[in-house]
Order: C-alpha cells, then structure tokens, then sequence
C-alpha cells in the first residue's frame, strides 16, 4: 500500500471517492507523475516539480495547483484569495463540486506543461517592515558610539525585540531601567534574549 493509498483509506467516507476521482484524473492527464506525501497529504509530481495535491479534511476536501495563479482559467473554476480554502478548485464535499472531467483534465496537462518547460511562480517581493523605535533609545544609542554601531549592524529582529521591550514597560522608572540595561547589553554586543543561549 503506497502512501497516498494509506491516507486516501484514512479519509472520511465522503471524502475517498473524491480523492480517488481526482488521482485518477491526474494519472489520466499526466502518466509519468508521481506520488509523494509532502505537508501531510497527496501530492502529485511531474518533470521534478510539484504539480498539483489534494487533502482531505473534516467536512470537505480540496485540491489545489501548484502553480494555479499562472494557469489560463478559460472554464473560470479556479479560486483565488481566502475562497480558495488551501486549494484551487475551493471546498469539495461532493464529486458534484468537481467541474467536468475534460476541463479538470486540460487543467492537470496545462500545468505539466509549465513544469515540463520549467516556468516558475514568481514570488512577490516582500515589503520591508519599517520599525518604530522609541525615542528614549534612539536617544540614548546615540550618546553611546559603541552601541549605536552595534545596533546598525543587527537585524530587524534583535532590533524589534529591544524596542518592545523599552515601550511595553509600564512606568517612567521601569523604562529607565531598562533603557540603561539596553544600551549596555547592546555595547557588549548582546540580543536581548542572550541569556538564554
């Protein structure tokens, strides 16, 4: 029993048929992929690329393109934005919900077809958060050479860290304190959770 056999008997009753409606599909449109369990559910691979997967839940069962945003929706039944519940074609909780097989069918081979010619989804560029520092520590990070230039060279995340910590204190007295400790910790080159390695 291959591993996808083993999760599709693990599936609720509803949810086998759909499961192996859509395998089969996927083996019909596209022979040479392959099975794999990848994030715990079925995925199907073809020319060394991810090609599509499928899953199956509680109440409903998806599957989903690994490249569905490049895929030409010509019969428009593929789900974009939170609709689309981990997968292209939406919640299935029948074979019913499936669009016809020739369309699921043209689909599975036009997305071969971006694997086979090596097209990839272009990932979109992640916007640089800007932190907001308190104006206490820039203060005093100034008036420390040793610990402003510490503090350039860190990462957003030790950065984020210091700051959270000065502007979650409560009174003018516990902010002071750990004012003074940041700036010390951060000349000596110390994150904020150093300590703790």
């Amino acid at each position: 029993m291959s591993q996808t056999d083993a999760y599709i008997a693990k599936a609720a009753p509803f949810a086998q048929p759909i499961l192996e409606h859509l395998r089969g599909l996927v083996h019909k449109a596209c022979p040479q992929a392959t099975e794999a369990i990848k994030w715990g559910f079925p995925h199907f691979i073809s020319h060394g690329e991810n090609l599509c997967n499928m899953a199956a839940f509680k109440y409903h069962c998806t599957f989903g393109f690994w490249k569905g945003r490049l895929l030409e929706d010509k019969a428009g039944v593929i789900e974009t934005g939170e609709k689309n519940a981990m997968g292209s074609l939406g919640r299935i909780t029948s074979l019913a919900d499936l669009p016809a097989d020739k369309i699921l069918i043209a689909y599975i081979k036009e997305a071969d077809r971006l694997n086979e010619q090596g097209i990839k989804v272009a990932k979109a560029p992640v916007a640089k958060k800007e932190l907001v520092l308190p104006e206490v520590l820039t203060a005093a990070l100034k008036k420390n050479k040793t610990a402003q230039k510490v503090w350039d060279g860190w990462s957003y995340s030790h950065k984020k860290e210091y700051a959270e910590w000065i502007s979650e204190a409560k009174t003018e007295a516990t902010r002071g304190k750990r004012l003074a400790q940041a700036v010390e910790q951060i000349a000596e080159g110390k994150d904020r959770n150093w300590k703790y390695r």
